[in-house]
């Protein structure tokens, strides 16, 4: 039975996605895993319309972990190679339908040419408005944790002023609401080091989808899951 999108009010603001699975919707259909991390390609750039069209103004999507340095070197070329395409072929769509690119990750840790391709992408969309795409690429919440903390000490600032507000505007999403739904696909319940800060009041919602099979039906399940629950922040919502 088709589902159908939640009401405006109940739309959430910034939608983070654990994009999980490409490996095993390859493995199930005899292919090599990176035949996987290419399907999964096109459901970013379907997620990408599908967020847009829904007027949601903020996506985010893991898309490599630091601990994903640890697979398989080949397999990790093979990612670089799919990130290198993706960067030169997908852009000027983007910027065509006015999305910003951001990414967000230790880029020390990717090749020279990516990060330039990374850094034309930004300028290139930095004014676009519809829709504010940020990509997670050797992202890890542990280290962005680490970095701002790295930050601050070396900003000289006042220990007894850091609050909340401080500490966050020294981690790499600074610029960046909270995510207030956070979708995970491929059936594991668990965050993997992914937003351990941003992700305090987030509503979670895990999918049985393999990534590369996310749909609008997914979406809009987790949007109207979203709009179901009552968030509280920690208070104790009045009762009539």
């Amino acid at each position: 039975m088709p589902t159908t999108a939640a009401p405006d009010d109940a739309l959430p603001v910034h939608v983070a996605i654990i994009m999980d699975g490409n490996g095993r919707w390859a493995t199930a259909r005899g292919l090599t895993r990176t035949a996987g991390h290419r399907k999964g390609i096109e459901t970013v750039r379907r997620t990408i319309e599908m967020v847009g069209e829904r007027g949601i103004p903020y996506l985010t999507l893991f898309g490599f972990s630091s601990e994903n340095w640890r697979r398989p070197a080949a397999e990790v070329e093979d990612l670089m190679l799919l990130l290198r395409f993706y960067l030169r072929s997908e852009i000027a769509e983007l910027h065509k339908q006015n999305v910003r690119l951001r990414v967000i990750g230790e880029r020390d840790k990717l090749a020279s040419d990516i990060v330039k391709l990374i850094e034309r992408a930004e300028e290139l969309t930095k004014d676009n408005t519809a829709l504010n795409l940020t990509v997670a690429l050797s992202y890890g919440g542990r280290q962005d944790l680490v970095q701002a903390a790295r930050k601050l000490a070396a900003s000289g600032v006042d220990p007894a002023t850091i609050d909340e507000d401080a500490f966050a505007s020294a981690l790499w999403t600074a610029d960046l609401p909270d995510p207030d739904l956070l979708i995970r696909t491929s059936g594991e319940q668990r965050i993997s080091n992914f937003f351990l800060w941003q992700s305090a009041y987030a509503e979670l919602v895990f999918l049985d989808t393999l990534w590369p099979d996310f749909s609008q039906s997914d979406l809009d399940h987790a949007i109207r899951e979203f709009g179901r629950r009552e968030r509280r922040y920690g208070a104790v919502l009045e009762t009539r």
